[in-house]
């Protein structure tokens, strides 16, 4: 069976989670990286493999997912190192269980991973950095300083990196991006 896979990606706050809803109604298979990573964090093997490089984050078996993010989050090596432990895993699981004809998945690091070539073709939302931060700070009861920190360690511009993207402007309300996903699967041939 030939597959047509499609990765959503986008800053933290660009609107991905609402991009990914109206794909969703639209009638399309959805899946998340970010809840396969929930789900990793009920496994024992990554777990295991967490606790080898980031003890300090642990407390007895319980993994401080606070303790995890401030760390990660405040130095790019432990960050890139948290990464090397958990993006394989998670796209191995995505697809894995990803076996619709047609399918989109939410992938927040993609570029950063560089498993944009993975996919056939990849819609990158992007929404200006103030109304990201707010819309961050209200989802996730986080301070400004603790999303700007996350916003800093995505790449910027990372559309630029890639041949077969489409770029969404999430600078409207939910009926515009609607409009947005529209136009932006005519150009990816699926509509």
């Amino acid at each position: 069976m030939t597959q047509s896979k499609f990765a959503v990606t986008g800053g933290i706050g660009s609107g991905k989670s609402a991009f990914m809803s109206i794909l969703r109604e639209m009638g399309y298979a959805v899946y998340s990286c970010d809840e396969i990573y929930r789900e990793l964090l009920q496994d024992e093997e990554y777990l295991t493999a967490l606790r080898a490089r980031f003890p300090d984050c642990f407390c007895g078996e319980a993994l401080n997912k606070r303790a995890l993010a401030e760390r990660v989050f405040s130095d790019e090596g432990e960050r890139a190192a948290l990464n090397s432990i958990a993006h394989p895993r998670v796209m191995q699981r995505l697809f894995e269980r990803a076996r619709e004809p047609v399918y989109f998945a939410e992938v927040p690091l993609l570029f950063e991973g560089g498993f944009e070539g993975l996919f056939d073709g990849v819609i990158v939302l992007t929404r200006e950095d103030d109304a990201r931060v707010r819309a961050v700070m209200e989802r996730d009861g986080l301070t400004e300083a603790e999303v700007r920190a996350r916003m800093k360690g995505q790449l910027a511009d990372s559309a630029r990196r890639c041949d077969n993207c489409v770029i969404v402007k999430n600078d409207g309300d939910l009926t515009a991006l609607r409009e947005r996903a529209r136009a932006a699967l005519q150009t990816l041939g699926v509509l």
